[in-house]
């Protein structure tokens, strides 16, 4: 990486990918450990013991071994990470697609937390909450001043317990409380609709446990309202990633079977592997498949509608998998922006009931072969997200920014080599345009607060999707005038 952003909590889009990742969960089950540097191993105990015995004050010896397996695991790459129990909790509701609280997705606006959408059947839906409802008050606190994640711990905790929430409803001016009880939620990461007749859209936004079979039930909807359907838009855009197994499952809906999706390599045995579209590649560990069970009218459909793939700097990892299988394939038009770069696959092991690693084990390869490390899937067809252009993709943290990522093969070829004049001058053009856009950012925010600085996704003010639409049907596209692929990013020496 060449430089590290200075922007933080502007755009929470790229830099999620970071945190939501591709992984595989193993069981350690090693029959022999690599040999111990034993020297290295004594200097680390001698260090502890010196911490222990001579630091001004007491230390807690469960924190500070803690601390050290942090140190070491995070030191590897931006994906690698140690689990304390806290942590591996909050990790495994991420990938399941389960957490217990009150059931809704939420924004903020004007320092207020807004319901974006009440999920169907959640204690906040039965208790009648609305999109656009503004919560002011959680129990005592008041929201004002809050961060949404300080919100979220607030609304969270355990089953059969209450929360009482004080909502302000817009529409009809008034104030009211709500008393809900916690229970488990079971999020929805596919959202679907017909955006007029004949075209549907469905977006997914992350890969859960639950995302194929979330999927197979909106698509199955979709073609009983729609029966001749004639084009469909899957949207990945700010998709951070998630299982391996979904990626693989979404992509085997759209291809041939047992054609190749993708393929992974590391140093392990098992970490070499060719996924292709087949239920015992994607249902690794048992269970029904939704898409086995899909009528023969819908798989069929699937396997031959014209489909085009929004992607964009957010679309990370498992969905950049899903875009490189139906690009490689040549089954879908992939539009938008060049994707996060996330090529690398992390497997969970547990350490422990409670603890555990998620340690990058392998690199995943496009069917034909092709690395998108630290460069991402290139669309087909570039597009800006507004009719603007692309207003503040520069501030989008991308895999190439972060610091310790992997390298690409070119990155690594050109590592020991001195920047050129034109790349330093780029560089600093880069830094140039991106401090330009976080003050027209500042400017907006200003002279907007509390909205949308980019239209909703699959709303009719969409201007990505109004453009894959036009590509369904044949129509002109208005391609970006300022996009081009971005290159690999040069080591600084």
């Amino acid at each position: 990486m060449s430089h590290k952003l200075k922007i933080t909590g502007w755009l929470a889009i790229g830099a999620v990918a970071g945190a939501l990742t591709t992984v595989q969960f193993q069981a350690v089950a090693r029959g022999a450990l690599a040999p111990l540097p034993l020297e290295e191993l004594q200097q680390l105990a001698a260090v502890f013991g010196m911490v222990k015995t001579d630091y001004v004050e007491p230390v807690d010896e469960k924190k500070l071994i803690s601390e050290a397996i942090t140190g070491m695991v995070s030191s590897l790459d931006p994906h690698s990470q140690y689990f304390d129990k806290k942590s591996f909790k909050e990790f495994r509701e991420g990938t399941s697609g389960r957490f217990v609280g009150v059931g809704i997705e939420i924004t903020m606006e004007d320092g207020l937390v807004k319901v974006v959408s009440p999920i169907e059947d959640s204690p906040a839906f039965r208790a009648g909450l609305k999109t656009n409802d503004l919560i002011t008050k959680i129990d005592d606190t008041q929201v004002k001043g809050l961060s949404i994640n300080e919100a979220v711990k607030l609304m969270r905790g355990e089953p059969r317990t209450k929360v009482l929430l004080t909502i302000f409803r817009k529409l009809e001016n008034r104030s009211f409380s709500v008393t809900i009880t916690r229970e488990e939620i079971k999020t929805q990461s596919v959202k679907s609709k017909v955006i007029e007749p004949g075209y549907a859209w469905v977006r997914v936004s992350q890969f859960q446990e639950r995302t194929i079979d979330d999927f197979a039930r909106k698509v199955e909807d979709i073609y009983k309202s729609e029966p001749n359907l004639k084009g469909l838009v899957l949207d990945l855009r700010n998709d951070p990633g998630g299982l391996l197994d979904a990626a693989v499952a979404l992509s085997a809906a759209f291809l041939p079977e047992n054609v190749t999706v993708v393929s992974t390599n590391g140093q392990l045995e098992d970490s070499k592997f060719i996924y292709k579209a087949t239920p015992q590649h994607y249902l690794r560990r048992g269970g029904t498949d939704p898409i086995k069970h899909l009528t023969e009218a819908t798989k069929g459909a699937l396997r031959k509608i014209p489909l085009v793939v929004l992607v964009n700097e957010g679309s990370a990892s498992a969905s950049e998998i899903v875009a490189g299988a139906l690009q490689d394939h040549k089954r879908a038009t992939i539009l938008g922006s060049q994707t996060f770069g996330k090529g690398s696959v992390q497997t969970v092991r547990p350490l422990g009931p409670d603890t555990g690693i998620k340690l990058t084990t392998a690199r995943y390869y496009t069917p034909l072969g092709t690395s998108i490390q630290a460069k991402g899937i290139v669309p087909d067809v570039m597009v800006d997200e507004t009719p603007e252009g692309n207003l503040f993709a520069l501030l989008r943290t991308r895999e190439a920014d972060l610091q310790k990522h992997l390298m690409s093969s070119k990155e690594a070829a050109d590592a020991d080599k001195p920047m050129t004049d034109a790349q330093r001058a780029a560089e600093q053009q880069r830094d140039q345009d991106r401090e330009e856009a976080r003050q027209r950012l500042e400017e907006e925010v200003r002279k907007n607060p509390g909205q949308r600085l980019v239209p909703e996704f699959g709303s009719d003010k969409d201007f990505p999707l109004q453009q894959a639409l036009n590509r369904l049907k044949g129509l002109p596209v208005v391609v970006s005038k300022t996009q081009t692929e971005r290159a690999e990013e040069p080591k600084a020496n």
